[in-house]
């Protein structure tokens, strides 16, 4: 393929799908009518799909994806070109769909703006040649005009996608306040023996309970949130906090005294139970924020 011309794949059937439309009629469509068509501006180097060694539809697949442009021919209705053009446009826009006059269309397909040509009238013809070269050149300038239904309703704002990850991200925010609010008890069962302890030396006894960090450490690597830098900042503080604590419990029972001591040092610098006030204040507004765009 030359190197100053992208790639435009043709979506067509391969063999006899009527009477008078032969496998040496679809060949020549594509090679005597198609192909010049596509390439006369000199943008485009079209080709089709052939039985080449190897995976062919593997082939197929990918020339689908890349393709800058795609020209889908739906004369005839064929199984393989509908199945071709639903992959493409799971993928891309850049899609031209064409037809011979007469074709009945799904009306799935009919909304998209198919170009029917005319064989038997030159007229006609001559006024799809127009229209066929104003949509290719379209796709090659402007590639990311929305043409595929499948990823206008998939992706981008008001979209299913939007819809998705926003109750996504609820669900991974109740997780997260879940595991904030256990923590908060945590610290507040750590503080409550650390206090009897302080008491009754003789008789010291040590909590259970242990710290939760897996929503924390799903929020701070993976940042599926749509918030600022001091969102996170407080988070990767909060989780510092929280490590810090759950390696000084680890070291509770071989040093009693001395953990105590530091438990109740960090405790008088406030930036433990800051840490925690401040990340919840923000994941509570965030979820907030999230329920009233729904």
């Amino acid at each position: 393929m030359s190197t100053d011309r992208q790639p435009c794949f043709v979506i067509m059937p391969f063999g006899k799908t009527t009477e008078e439309h032969t496998a040496e009629y679809w060949t020549k469509h594509f090679g005597g009518f198609l192909k010049p068509l596509i390439e006369s501006a000199g943008k485009l180097q079209a080709r089709r799909s052939e039985a080449l060694r190897g995976d062919i539809l593997r082939q197929i697949i990918t020339d689908l994806v890349i393709s800058t442009v795609v020209v889908a021919d739906l004369t005839d209705a064929n199984p393989n070109v509908y199945w071709e053009l639903g992959v493409r446009q799971s993928f891309r826009h850049g899609t031209v769909t064409i037809a011979q006059y007469g074709t009945p269309l799904p009306f799935d397909i009919g909304a998209i703006g198919t170009l029917f040509y005319y064989p038997k009238n030159h007229l006609e013809m001559a006024e799809f040649e127009k229209r066929f070269g104003e949509a290719i050149d379209d796709c090659v300038t402007r590639p990311e005009r929305p043409d595929s239904h499948v990823l206008e309703t998939i992706s981008g704002r008001g979209t299913m996608f939007e819809i998705i990850h926003r109750e996504e991200s609820i669900r991974r925010l109740d997780a997260l306040l879940s595991e904030l609010i256990h923590n908060e008890t945590v610290l507040g069962k750590i503080l409550e023996t650390v206090g009897k302890n302080q008491k009754d030396k003789g008789n010291r006894t040590f909590p259970t309970v242990r710290f939760r960090l897996r929503a924390t450490e799903l929020l701070t690597t993976n940042r599926y949130l749509d918030q600022d830098t001091d969102f996170y900042t407080s988070a990767e503080e909060y989780q510092y906090n929280v490590l810090t604590w759950s390696d000084q419990l680890g070291l509770w029972g071989q040093s009693p005294g001395s953990t105590e001591e530091w438990f109740l040092e960090d405790l008088k610098a406030s930036a433990v139970t800051e840490s925690f006030q401040d990340f919840k204040k923000r994941v509570e507004s965030a979820k907030k924020v999230l329920h009233k765009s729904r």
